[in-house]
């Protein structure tokens, strides 16, 4: 969302509300585009128009129809569908919802595929557009109401500015400067010069919404009498956290053992588009593990075949925040490849801490056909369904290499579990040689990381891995 719509959502409890009647309301209506789908393609007039056959009794698409109910809200979230003002671009509202509609519908035919159900093309071709309609109309329908008058009165939010008159000052210019007309400023207090009784009769006086505290000038116990004053009246209070500079990390509030807390967080922060990607994670390492196996048998016996060793090769890994593994890959060098990486280390074609080469004398000849299809990290699936990796994320480096860090910032390309696949593999992979560059893809897939994203991210891997794009 955008940064004043994320904060006039954070102003008041009734915004959350909103969006959540949102996403309600968003998985009925698809709902409702399933049934009306399945009832016209199965009128007598419209079968014999088409000259179709008919389809399974509704019955059999209960399931489907839950399904679709349920996985509506995290996939519009995941197409930024609610990222957005609530009163924005026709033309950014339309695209966002047609992605939205889009990759609910491919969503819909794997599932339906899963069940084993026939579902006509003609119904999923309703499906989709009528999804599309009926939400768009809503839309339509919300932005009247939010324009009409009662709605620009009923959603502007009242608020007191508490602080210093410098850092006042400063609440002010970010209120009007975000949030514009969805809210009005109805008075000041300075805690450090007026009696708390001012603050009593400016909130019974002006119907005030919520208090925004600048806390960088004032002492901590007058911030928590003006606070203690406000929960006894049942008025929000939002402390503003601009004593702390940061730069990257995205403050976020929980409770533990019933102390709130601040939480600053450079990764993504947990929502259902993290749920979905853990459950995605491991039904995808699952099935793909179940149809490669063959492919899994024959390269074993290839390997097996052509030199000496085991068919695995498995090392210490960093995954989440630094935390060790043992990662899992086809053997593509010979036994005594770690003994000969010492004598190799001056040839070192990548800039950093990690090594890479050309023509590495090591490799076994399968295992260059291995690599450069990126066959060999197919073993990696166990590491996903052990939950150790993620489908899409930074790759894993070896511990040793990670220990050779001479930058802190390459740390936080750990803040995510690791994946099989990641910008750098569909952006050149060994065509980048500066580490730099590497982690700058990283921390950009982090900073901007979405379902969307990764579903892009899977798609152009196939092709990047089967044209071996940038592979040695």
């Amino acid at each position: 969302m955008g940064l004043g719509v994320l904060r006039l959502q954070m102003l008041t409890r009734y915004t959350q509300l909103r969006i959540k009647l949102n996403q309600l309301l968003d998985a009925c209506l698809t709902g409702l585009a399933l049934a009306v789908a399945y009832l016209i393609r199965t009128d007598e007039r419209v079968m014999s128009f088409l000259r179709a056959s008919g389809v399974s009794p509704f019955s059999d698409y209960l399931i489907l129809l839950l399904i679709t109910i349920a996985i509506t809200p995290p996939i519009f979230e995941a197409s930024k569908l609610y990222e957005r003002p609530l009163i924005s671009s026709r033309v950014q509202v339309l695209l966002r919802l047609a992605r939205a509609c889009l990759g609910l519908t491919l969503t819909v035919v794997v599932v339906a595929y899963l069940f084993k159900l026939s579902l006509g093309r003609i119904i999923l071709i309703m499906f989709g557009v009528l999804s599309f309609l009926l939400v768009w109309v809503k839309e339509e329908a919300l932005r009247l109401l939010i324009k009409s008058r009662v709605g620009k009165e009923q959603s502007k939010i009242r608020i007191l500015a508490v602080g210093s008159p410098e850092s006042r000052s400063r609440v002010l210019t970010k209120v009007s400067n975000e949030l514009g007309e969805w809210t009005t400023i109805v008075g000041t207090f300075d805690p450090a010069h007026d009696p708390i009784s001012k603050l009593n009769e400016i909130i019974q006086e002006k119907g005030v919404d919520c208090l925004v505290i600048s806390s960088r000038d004032l002492e901590m116990d007058k911030v928590e009498e003006v606070v203690r004053l406000a929960e006894t009246q049942g008025v929000e209070c939002y402390l503003m956290v601009d004593f702390l500079d940061t730069r990257i990390s995205k403050p976020g509030f929980t409770h533990v053992g019933g102390v709130p807390m601040l939480v600053f967080r450079t990764g993504p922060e947990p929502s259902w588009q993290t749920v979905v990607k853990q459950v995605f994670d491991f039904i995808g390492a699952l099935v793909a593990l179940i149809v490669l196996l063959p492919v899994f048998l024959i390269i074993a016996i290839l390997i097996k075949l052509t030199s000496p060793g085991p068919v695995f090769f498995k090392q210490l890994r960093c995954g989440l925040n630094g935390r060790p593994f043992v990662m899992y890959k086809f053997r593509t060098m010979y036994p005594d490849a770690e003994q000969r990486k010492r004598e190799l280390l001056a040839l070192n074609e990548m800039s950093g801490p990690v090594f890479k080469l050309s023509n590495d004398p090591r490799v076994t000849p399968i295992g260059r056909v291995l690599r450069k299809f990126s066959l060999d990290e197919l073993p990696q699936l166990i590491n996903v369904l052990k939950g150790e990796m993620s489908l899409v994320g930074p790759r894993p480096l070896p511990v040793e290499e990670v220990k050779q860090f001479d930058q802190l910032w390459y740390r936080r390309r750990m803040s995510v579990k690791p994946g099989l696949t990641c910008l750098w593999q569909i952006r050149g992979r060994n065509e980048i040689r500066d580490f730099k560059e590497w982690a700058r893809l990283d921390l950009e897939y982090i900073d901007n990381w979405s379902l969307w994203l990764d579903f892009k991210i899977l798609l152009k891997t196939i092709p990047a891995v089967i044209k071996a794009v940038g592979a040695k």
